[in-house]
């Protein structure tokens, strides 16, 4: 059987593109060739499996009241069970988080990401024999751009400085949880230039690089 790779993300992971121009298709979702998670199956090979789970506006487990179902949390046990066994769940989420009318500041998003990241490893998915084996990647700070971007009012006020609070805090939480941890802000993943928190066709490259290189190690 091959090594199964669930990724568990937001629009980051989805794909979502939101310089048209940037895109191959011209559309608002980059296409198989472009996404991190594709160019990271390609680079593993047929050895491995990767699954991709993105969800626009998606959250760790804090509700919107602007939209249904974005919290991971009540979502992680079926679509941990669903592909099962799992060898390695990769889990990129925190920047929707910011959002103001969440409420929620950095402290509170790491407690989010901790609570996850135990549920995920009481869910008995995983391989024969095996650890639950988890990668908690913190994804890129929002850049300063937003403030005055078409999606200000949507992140609001104090999204930015929380996002630059993630690594360090998520770092902690994977420590605390024995999980493996990557910090994508220090990869030097570019954002398009419309939003400043969507990554381009170049970031979505950076990205599968770096996986391509640590994953094998984590397995």
């Amino acid at each position: 059987m091959k090594k199964h790779i669930l990724c568990l993300g937001d629009s980051n992971t989805h794909g979502y593109c939101a310089d048209p121009a940037d895109c191959a298709d011209g559309g608002a979702r980059f296409n198989e060739e472009e996404r991190w998670t594709c160019l990271l199956q390609r680079a593993l090979g047929e050895d491995y499996l990767i699954t991709e789970d993105g969800l626009s506006g998606r959250t760790t487990v804090f509700d919107d009241p602007a939209y249904e179902g974005m919290a991971a949390l009540p979502y992680l046990y079926p679509f941990l069970k669903a592909h099962e066994p799992v060898d390695l769940l990769i889990v990129m989420l925190g920047t929707n988080d910011t959002k103001e009318r969440l409420g929620a500041d950095a402290h509170a998003i790491a407690l989010g990401m901790k609570r996850l990241v135990r549920a995920a490893q009481a869910t008995d998915c995983w391989a024969p024999g095996a650890r639950p084996n988890l990668l908690l990647v913190a994804p890129p700070p929002i850049g300063e751009g937003v403030l005055t971007s078409p999606v200000a009012e949507e992140m609001g006020a104090g999204a930015v400085e929380k996002s630059r609070q993630l690594a360090l805090r998520y770092e902690a939480v994977a420590r605390e949880t024995g999980c493996h941890f990557l910090d994508a802000g220090s990869l030097g993943c570019p954002f398009n230039r419309v939003d400043f928190m969507h990554l381009t066709r170049e970031g979505h490259r950076a990205l599968a690089r770096a996986l391509a290189e640590l994953v094998p190690t984590l397995i």
